[in-house]
């Protein structure tokens, strides 16, 4: 390696990803149910109980769509276009007995989550005996990319409740790293070992320091909350629901659109699927 290499190695590992707090705005929240007009009140109660300590800063307009104002998605995404929420919430398997079809999302929560702009929060089903949790108190941001994703941390940290813990977690992939690790070895001219601790530590470094950005930032802005760290090697679904388990979140937060395909983000749909008992902000 040359000299000119090494400046330039040392100059990228010291320009570091700093957080910048986003104004997240949640003045009109668009609540959805399947039932009549009683069972819909009923559930937007329970989201407004939930959402309580988040929210008494502002007033919020709150909007309704009971079942018997909509018969086909179409119904539901015009009526979102009409109010323009900020924030949709609502539950699986709209429309459709949750209980026979119990790992799926249906086609109204996948339709909104991934044909608009809208962040959905989705809440446990009010026909499963599940409780939506009192409060946020601990809520969990959850990537495979945490560095530099302001956009995730600050949804986070707006619907965390004050006093309560936001954990800011950072899962690296363990079998696309194994991937690129044999390959390596393939490399003569590249020691495998040295490499593999050497790039494990950088993708884990860099995740830290963006979280310590993250705490700084936020604490300067003047929210009462507590930081946590999670920065970690996984993969499987099994990875994700101990962690969530392990913290017992309140709230879970995480990306759900890519650019480049309809399809939901990597885990992401098998996580909204499976964990029906733990609310989730799908971005």
């Amino acid at each position: 390696m040359t000299n000119i290499d090494q400046f330039e190695s040392l100059f990228k590992k010291a320009d570091k990803q700093q957080f910048e707090l986003e104004a997240v705005d949640l003045h009109n929240i668009l609540v959805i149910g399947d039932g009549d007009a009683t069972h819909t009140q009923m559930f937007l109660q329970q989201v407004v109980d939930f959402l309580d300590t988040t929210l008494l800063e502002k007033e919020i307009n709150w909007h309704t769509l009971s079942g018997d104002e909509h018969s086909s998605v179409a119904d539901v995404v015009d009526r979102a276009n009409q109010v323009q929420p900020d924030l949709i919430c609502t539950f699986r398997n709209l429309k459709a007995p949750a209980v026979d079809y119990p790992y799926s999302l249906g086609v109204y929560l996948e339709v909104l989550s991934q044909a608009t702009d809208i962040p959905v929060l989705v809440l446990p089903s009010p026909y499963r005996e599940s409780a939506i949790p009192d409060n946020t108190q601990s809520v969990m941001a959850i990537a495979d990319h945490l560095t530099g994703d302001n956009h995730l941390v600050s949804y986070a940290a707006r619907l965390t409740s004050p006093n309560g813990k936001l954990l800011l977690t950072h899962v690296e992939d363990q079998t696309v790293f194994n991937r690129y690790i044999q390959v390596i070895g393939k490399i003569p001219s590249i020691d495998t070992e040295s490499a593999a601790d050497t790039i494990m530590e950088q993708l884990l470094r860099e995740p830290h320091e963006y979280i310590l950005s993250c705490a700084q930032h936020l604490k300067e802005a003047g929210l009462p909350l507590e930081i946590g760290e999670i920065v970690t090697v996984g993969h499987s679904l099994r990875d994700y629901q101990r962690l969530i388990e392990q913290h017992d979140v309140d709230l879970l937060v995480l990306n759900t659109k890519q650019e480049d395909q309809l399809a939901m983000h990597g885990l992401a749909y098998p996580l909204c699927v499976q964990l029906r008992d733990t609310p989730i902000l799908m971005l």
